[in-house]
């Protein structure tokens, strides 16, 4: 059996990710500090933040993930209203910890494993290959997110395993309306930003993670989900 191991699947673009590989066929297990409303997800509670979730992962894993085919998609993000002149360095840790070390401690302890048929996506952003005001830290996270899934695709090479970074645009999320307040006049703003006027969906997102999951001519990739953006 395929199995998806997924961070952050409560809501948003992983929850639609999760339900559309449950209903594929998929085994699907979440981590995240929030329960997933759908009872054929198998969930489990941790806060990737925190210091000794290295060790919580590890003693999950060898109980409850064995060796196969398997999609690791790296979707758990904090996004902080913050700037370069502003952000205390405590924070920033923080925000690095869910943002970059929690995907590099999976990688650790995922890839091995793994066998041929594999893949591991990156969730990126919009923000990874350009900048807004006030997301300062999400924007150093998702830049590098980028440069985690080359380097990880070139030290793969030969294992028959693949990886992709998926960027999606602003997505309707309750992540982006937290972030701007819910500010109705924001977000038509921001939905404008789009050739199609519109903002993402999550399902839109999810079927593209699921595509690049399952497709390895996407090796290496940048994908960029966004509807096309406006060009300013």
């Amino acid at each position: 059996m395929h199995t998806l191991l997924i961070t952050g699947a409560s809501q948003g673009i992983g929850l639609e990710t999760a339900r559309l590989c449950l209903a594929a066929g998929y085994r699907v297990i979440n981590l995240s500090r929030h329960e997933v409303p759908d009872a054929g997800i198998e969930h489990h509670n941790i806060d990737l933040s925190q210091a000794d979730s290295e060790s919580q992962l590890r003693e999950l894993l060898a109980a409850r993930l064995p060796a196969g085919k398997i999609t690791l998609v790296h979707n758990a993000a904090r996004l902080d209203n913050d700037t370069a002149a502003a952000t205390p360095t405590a924070n920033f840790r923080e925000v690095m910890a869910v943002n970059l070390v929690a995907p590099h401690m999976l990688n650790q302890l995922v890839i091995p494993l793994m066998q041929p048929g594999s893949s591991i996506i990156y969730i990126g952003s919009t923000l990874s290959e350009k900048a807004v005001p006030n997301t300062y830290s999400y924007v150093v996270s998702k830049h590098a997110i980028i440069g985690m899934m080359r380097a990880t695709c070139q030290d793969l090479a030969g294992q028959q395993i693949h990886t992709t970074c998926i960027c999606p645009g602003f997505t309707d999320t309750q992540m982006l309306r937290t972030h701007v307040g819910d500010d109705q006049a924001v977000l038509a703003h921001i939905a404008s930003l789009s050739t199609f006027g519109r903002l993402v969906e999550p399902q839109e997102v999810a079927r593209t993670i699921k595509f690049a999951a399952e497709n390895p001519v996407l090796n290496g990739a940048v994908i960029h989900a966004n509807l096309g953006q406006v060009e300013t």
